[in-house]
């Protein structure tokens, strides 16, 4: 501490009015918020590794010569372990998107063009930072490589697979990870590697746009990789449909800097690098929390192996056949199932248990027959209405499925900033997220909907009716018909069609391609 003060005093000419430690990151470094007489701050770093330090302040300065939205590094330390770089704020990307993580990846507009802002910028940093650029200064190696890949590869086999007792063919998953390596490694790249791009790296300036911090890692190599990293962060519950919008962003943002591959190629690429980056996330997480004890660490793993789960469904895209049935044992481990799927014992004493003791036979036939079976395809109807004007009349002769009454949560319409807008609107949507009663609500109605749709699609119906009341079909269930409309659709692939009636707004999501649930 004494010779940061020193620093800050030659580079200042006088001693700081205060100095303020700040939270630590993942590092060894220590962060320092030093306020002058004049109320000017900069932050003050005290870091362990010369060589780390070297490479942040070298990558800086060159980023700075080229114009990039990087802090500037004002004083560094003969040695430099210590130095001084300018204050970008007290505000995180992280912590500007946490009401939309709270709200389980329901993100509002703002929050979703902060997103859009920031990975539209990302490529700039990749290309134009690595223009002119000395690999040689990078820390720990100037490239992504194959040894680079194996390293991190045998990280989660030694540090979270290991740990987890799971039976396996070393051999075999040394082959594997060898291919793995090879692929991810096949097309040169002139990139700058972020490696460590996530949202708690991005400082908001104070008109909110993103600046880059925490890039010592960086290196040269594949720009996919900081896109799988930061849009498959395990906490961060970004949901499919606004994945792709982003990706979307990046692919068109990328396009002013390089020649692009093709969509289709650009995709298979993501996909590896996704798949890579979730085992060395899962590795990271392994020695933190089984061999560090870290609670965070180990709070973090199941949201990690449900994106394991999620990527295991497209595992036709994966040559990697051992690799891919070792993940799929994995995700199937008594510690990494839902709680719901575990036995339990009633208040009556009976214990319940998810295992089927009647398994059903080919020739018992289905469950249930009707002459409506085998149709198909399914066609969803949502809608949103007031009270006070009657239910919707289902027009298919069906009786009208589900009315969810929404009227037990928060009506923004009590309040004068709202009542002239509409469940559509972002102030609606926060109020009523922040709020939270809303979430609950549907958080029910997805489970009701999600086994009602899944069934039918099973059985081959044609029609499923959905409608949410309340007291001016305005707000709340506006909001809720969007949403489960929007929830369908991502989760089924089905054609669904949104009506909300009283504002008199209709809009149809097309089916897409046959998904995995209909086949099922």
């Amino acid at each position: 501490m004494e010779k940061l003060l020193a620093l800050y005093q030659s580079w200042r000419g006088e001693s700081p009015l205060k100095i303020d430690s700040l939270p630590g990151a993942g590092s060894n470094r220590s962060y320092y918020r030093i306020t002058g007489t004049d109320g000017r701050t900069v932050i003050g770093v005290v870091g362990t590794s010369r060589d780390e330090n070297h490479a942040f302040i070298y990558l800086t300065h060159h980023f700075n010569t080229r114009m990039l939205p990087v802090p500037e590094i004002l004083a560094v330390s003969d040695d430099e372990v210590r130095y001084l770089q300018t204050d970008l704020g007290s505000t995180s990307l992280f912590d500007a998107l946490r009401g939309g993580r709270e709200a389980g990846g329901r993100y509002t507009q703002k929050e979703r063009q902060l997103l859009v802002e920031t990975i539209r910028e990302l490529p700039n940093v990749q290309m134009r930072g690595a223009r002119g650029l000395d690999w040689s200064q990078c820390y720990p190696q100037p490239e992504f490589n194959v040894e680079s890949v194996l390293f991190d590869l045998n990280y989660f086999k030694y540090c979270f697979l290991k740990a987890t007792e799971l039976d396996f063919h070393e051999l075999k998953l040394e082959a594997n990870f060898r291919m793995f390596a090879k692929d991810l490694t096949a097309e040169p790249s002139e990139s700058f590697l972020y490696r460590d791009f996530q949202a708690r790296n991005v400082m908001l300036d104070a008109d909110g746009h993103p600046h880059f911090i925490d890039y010592q890692g960086g290196r040269k190599g594949p720009y996919y990789y900081d896109l799988a990293s930061f849009l498959w962060q395990a906490s961060a519950k970004y949901p499919a449909k606004l994945r792709r919008e982003l990706i979307y962003e990046y692919y068109e943002s990328l396009k002013n800097y390089t020649e692009v591959p093709t969509v289709r190629h650009f995709a298979y690429r993501l996909g590896l690098f996704v798949l890579f980056r979730t085992l060395q996330v899962l590795g990271a997480y392994g020695f933190r929390g089984y061999f560090e004890r870290k609670k965070h660490f180990l709070d973090s793993i199941p949201a990690a192996m449900d994106n394991l789960r999620e990527l295991l469904k497209l595992r036709h895209m994966y040559p990697y056949p051992y690799l891919m049935d070792m993940l799929q044992r994995l995700t199937e481990l008594p510690r990494f199932t839902r709680i719901d799927s575990v036995a339990t014992t009633r208040s009556d004493g009976y214990k319940t248990s998810p295992v089927n003791v009647y398994p059903a036979h080919p020739q018992d036939g289905p469950a249930t027959f009707s002459r409506y079976d085998g149709r198909g395809p399914l066609v969803v109807r949502v809608f949103s209405f007031s009270y006070r004007k009657g239910i919707p009349e289902d027009e298919s002769g069906n009786g009208g499925g589900y009315v969810f009454d929404c009227r037990s949560t928060h009506n923004p319409g009590r309040y004068e900033p709202y009542k002239k807008l509409t469940g559509l609107d972002e102030p609606v949507i926060r109020f009523l997220e922040d709020d939270g009663e809303i979430l609950t609500f549907l958080d029910s109605v997805y489970k009701l909907a999600d086994a009602h749709v899944h069934r039918y699609l099973q059985r081959g119906f044609t029609s499923l009716m959905f409608s949410f009341g309340c007291t001016g079909g305005q707000h709340r269930s506006v909001y809720s018909a969007q949403h489960l409309a929007e929830h369908i659709h991502d989760k089924f692939g089905i054609e669904v069609h949104v009506c909300h009636r009283e504002q008199g707004i209709h809009q149809t999501f097309a089916a897409k391609a046959q998904t995995t649930e209909a086949a099922d």
